[in-house]
């Protein structure tokens, strides 16, 4: 896993700040590869309860964790229990990497 553990750190806390702290977060992609170099980062979010609106959710985590991360490239993908599942998040589950 390429993220240093403040990083982490930040990411976990945030995440529990928006979704509770049953939500779960998965680093997949590049950076979940330590044989890999540069990146963005990608992370999967799997909300314990049923979101009004996951797309707008994903951006309010994108942009807090820019503001508490500074200048990163992020990809977020968050699911609940009413999303259709598909590729690429069992591509998440398969090669991520639980925080």
């Amino acid at each position: 896993m390429r993220i240093n553990a403040e990083t982490r750190a930040v990411i976990l806390s945030t995440v529990q700040e928006l979704f509770g702290p049953q939500a779960r977060v998965r680093l997949f992609g590049s950076r979940a590869d330590d044989a890999a170099q540069g990146g963005d980062i990608d992370l999967m979010i799997e909300a314990p309860e049923r979101l009004a609106n996951r797309a707008a959710s994903a951006c309010r985590l994108a942009s807090l964790l820019q503001l508490r991360l500074g200048e990163q490239r992020l990809d977020v993908i968050v699911t609940d229990p009413a999303t259709t599942e598909l590729r690429i998040h069992q591509i998440a589950r398969e090669t991520g990497v639980m925080l």
